[in-house]
């Protein structure tokens, strides 16, 4: 409620406590993530129908998180107070890494989950109180999107960390614009329309394996998941031959079986969303292949559908859709022109064993995290830092070295110097060179 938010506003002071003492309380949090580690693969398999695989990654990065931040707190004065609103596809390590960099650096934090994955966040928030961190310094404010505009309207806030859609990133760039102090850190890591390149050199089942995965693990449910497969047309027949037959092999059903590869979408709401679009495909025949998906539950099969290009996505379906298209040898610009004209820049792949090609087309690519040779999920905190570019996010990347320091107070400078009367510009110097023609 209105009267809960300003509660925890009025309540809510930085962390006094000095940097190696945060340190050591946020290892304690990560030691007693470790702990529970059976309580926490239980509701992320319940509220989040997270696959067993998906929930160990999924620990093991929260932990990553704390332990990374913990060990690179920049000498800088925190923001003051910070609000932290995360997305429901990684509800713990998302959640987790926004709340444990705004600690790091001394921030009163007041964190709120999605809406779907409330008791995920309140598990995590209680094992850090239970670290140390003291309640007037973190609390929880769970609750739908009018908790988090309330929060970004509000002039007390000093930063606002956000993950989630361009668009709801757009409105709260509006709402800090209006609202909060000139230079609040807005950190934000938003959509994508992820492309991969598999060219004619590729290892086939190499490239068959990194699609699998990066298009469907997690029900597609990644921010860094592929959403448009461009096959170099020389090799595109055989490659989608055993892509298909490697979709075949997947298994779907209840997330907390071990044989289970990919588990239900969100909600009913995401589940309706995506087979609208899917059906939309197979009345036009663009449906190339598509699973049985089980009975009862939220639940969308994988499907493979052919486009001309990635122009023909107007925008990005969040579950586990590919989208697939040819090009010729000579056209490998003209795709790279087309993912780059989206906007978007947040993964991307590329498999080919030309070394000039990669060279090329890494260069070209305007995309936060390219992968070569692998599949495009999964970064790792410390050493793959995340984050995209243009419509994909405002940087800095997630578990690297320049994070930390946007949770930190901004260099705002001040100059008391009277600007009403325009400078005197210095007068000119030297001659201008002679105009030379040509005839």
């Amino acid at each position: 409620s209105a009267a809960d938010i300003e509660t925890a506003l009025a309540a809510a002071h930085p962390w006094q406590a000095p940097a190696p003492a945060r340190a050591a309380i946020l290892n304690r949090a990560a030691d007693l993530y470790e702990e529970n580690f059976g309580e926490i693969f239980a509701i992320l398999a319940r509220e989040a129908g997270k696959t067993l695989p998906d929930a160990v990654a999924e620990l093991r990065e929260a932990v990553d998180f704390l332990r990374y931040y913990a060990a690179h707190i920049p000498d800088a004065p925190p923001a003051g107070r910070f609000a932290c609103i995360s997305p429901w596809n990684f509800p713990l390590a998302i959640f987790t890494g926004q709340v444990s960099a705004a600690l790091a650096t001394g921030n009163a934090v007041l964190a709120k989950p999605a809406e779907q994955t409330p008791l995920i966040a309140h598990l995590a928030v209680t094992l850090m109180h239970r670290a140390g961190v003291p309640r007037e310094v973190l609390q929880l404010l769970p609750g739908d999107g009018r908790v988090g505009a309330a929060l970004t309207s509000d002039a007390r806030i000093n930063g606002v960390a956000f993950t989630g859609s361009t668009d709801t990133a757009r409105l709260i760039r509006s709402a800090m614009a209006a609202h909060l102090e000139p230079g609040t850190p807005l950190i934000a890591e938003t959509g994508g329309l992820n492309a991969m390149i598999v060219d004619s050199t590729a290892l086939p089942e190499q490239a068959v394996q990194s699609i699998i995965e990066s298009a469907f693990q997690s029900a597609g449910q990644r921010c860094s998941a592929l959403r448009c497969l461009y096959v170099q047309e020389d090799i595109a027949e055989d490659l989608l031959k055993m892509l298909t037959g490697a979709m075949d092999a997947l298994r779907l059903g209840d997330p907390w079986q071990l044989a289970t590869d990919s588990g239900p979408v969100i909600d009913a709401e995401a589940q309706s969303g995506i087979r609208a679009h899917i059906d939309r495909a197979r009345h036009e025949g663009r449906v190339l292949k598509e699973l049985a998906p089980p009975q009862g539950g939220s639940f969308v099969a994988p499907v493979l559908i052919e486009i001309p290009g990635i122009a023909a996505l107007e925008r990005e379906v969040f579950g586990p859709v590919l989208h697939v298209a040819r090009f010729r040898a000579g056209q490998i610009d003209r795709v790279i022109a087309e993912i780059n004209a989206t906007g978007y820049g947040l993964t991307f792949g590329l498999h080919s064993r030309i070394d000039d090609r990669v060279q090329h087309v890494t260069e070209a690519v305007q995309a936060g995290n390219i992968y070569v040779n692998r599949n495009q999920i999964g970064a790792i905190v410390g050493s793959q830092p995340f984050g995209g570019e243009g419509l994909s996010g405002t940087g800095p990347k997630a578990g690297g070295p320049h994070y930390l320091p946007r949770f930190c107070a901004p260099d705002r400078q001040v100059t008391q110097d009277n600007w009403t009367a325009p400078a005197p510009l210095p007068a000119a110097e030297g001659h201008p060179a002679p105009v030379e023609g040509q005839s």
